[in-house]
């Protein structure tokens, strides 16, 4: 590619970036949520058995609505900025996770207003409710869970970037498909099961940890999942990459 002046590209790696670390810091903290696919989408809950486990639904983090967000957001930056922007943005990333995640927990150690806590001491249908210890109770993710989950989100950002550089080395500007849809496919195969593999196997003590067979079967059920939203979300890539060309004055070489 050719063009973009210098003050158009910074201006662009900072919408792009801004973009990208409030994404990924919003996934972690609403990833405390579970929902239900199907209740969302009115339908009847399935009953789905793989690997011999417990027969599962289409329950997922809430996370999941924000990290397909974060994963275009990388090959997009990965596209005009090559292998360091993307290094450069997702290290950056972890870090401010971090940060967010040891002010949350200092946060939850305050202690609550008499005030606060009076004003929500009981929901609309009249039931005691101790609004310190929700807040404390969302906030306070399992140290496990944080630790799988920024380790799962660096090794697959290091994959994404690695398989998305290597099909453009042989394919070139062409097939912008192929190196987006196909770079995040494998690197949230990796990160779908490092994350479970972590906080559920490894780093759970051995009462509470999960089997093989239910890890597998949940792990299984997430990638489906984003592995179809990377598929839908494809033409999205197109839209950004004729606007941000527009935007830049690239020419392509004939």
């Amino acid at each position: 590619m050719e063009g973009g002046n210098t003050l158009k590209r910074n201006s662009l790696f900072i919408v792009l970036a801004g973009i990208f670390i409030t994404n990924a810091i919003l996934a972690e903290l609403v990833g405390v949520k579970l929902f239900s696919l199907e209740k969302t989408l009115g339908i009847d809950a399935l009953s789905i058995q793989l690997f011999g486990s417990t027969p599962l639904g289409l329950n997922f983090t809430a996370g999941v609505i924000l990290w397909p967000i974060v994963f275009i957001t990388t090959d997009i930056i990965n596209e005009y900025f090559g292998r360091k922007g993307v290094h450069r943005i997702s290290f950056m990333a972890a870090g401010l996770i971090s940060y967010a995640f040891i002010m949350l927990f200092f946060v939850t150690k305050l202690s609550p207003s008499d005030y606060w806590l009076s004003l929500y001491n009981e929901t609309p249908e009249g039931t005691p409710f101790d609004i310190n210890y929700a807040f404390t109770l969302i906030f306070s993710q399992g140290m496990a869970i944080i630790v799988a989950s920024l380790v799962a989100f660096l090794v697959g950002q290091v994959i994404d970037v690695y398989i998305f550089t290597s099909i453009r080395k042989y394919t070139g500007d062409k097939y912008l498909w192929l190196r987006a849809t196909g770079s995040t496919l494998v690197s949230q195969l990796i990160d779908s099961f490092v994350v479970l593999f972590l906080a559920f196997y490894v780093l759970k003590d051995a009462e509470h940890r999960w089997s093989l067979s239910l890890l597998f079967s949940v792990g299984v059920l997430n990638y489906t999942y984003k592995f179809a939203v990377a598929i839908l979300l494809t033409p999205v890539l197109y839209i950004a990459h004729y606007v941000i060309d527009r935007y830049l004055e690239i020419k392509k070489k004939q």
